[in-house]
């Protein structure tokens, strides 16, 4: 486990990027926190990390629930603050695994985990602050 305090959203975005840069596909990253605690920016972070073009904007898919955006690898950013666990094993995620990565928000109510990923928790400190903990998915049951 790896606890990293970053002090702007620009810092999160950063972290995301040197992350993207070890990623490969099939990996799944778990993002959890609170409402506002910077989940999207950190996506946001990841897809310029993966090398997806600075013309996509990179946004929460609270209604769509997954938006796909090209890079280097693909990203499938998926948002299950809507969702209830049974509604999310509809969603055919681990058919998506194969195809890039898979950055899930709210992964709280995800019912079941991946092998493959990180699981990166964070935490508000105050408005900018953020406490972001970062753990290796390896050895979750799936």
């Amino acid at each position: 486990m790896k606890v990293i305090e970053t002090k702007s959203p620009e810092e999160t975005k950063a972290l995301a990027q040197e992350i993207a840069q070890g990623l490969e596909p099939g990996e799944v990253i778990l993002l959890e926190g609170d409402l506002g605690a910077g989940k999207t920016t950190f996506i946001q972070g990841l897809a310029e990390g993966l090398g997806v073009p600075k013309d996509y904007y990179v946004s929460s898919p609270t209604f769509a629930l997954i938006n796909e955006y090209p890079g280097r690898i693909t990203l499938f950013h998926v948002d299950l603050y809507r969702l209830e666990p049974k509604e999310v094993e509809d969603l055919g995620l681990e058919d998506l695994l194969d195809q890039g990565v898979i950055a899930i928000e709210w992964a709280e109510r995800l019912p079941f985990s991946f092998p493959k990923g990180l699981r990166i928790r964070i935490e508000i400190l105050d408005q900018n602050r953020r406490r972001v903990v970062i753990a290796p998915l390896e050895g979750e049951k799936s």
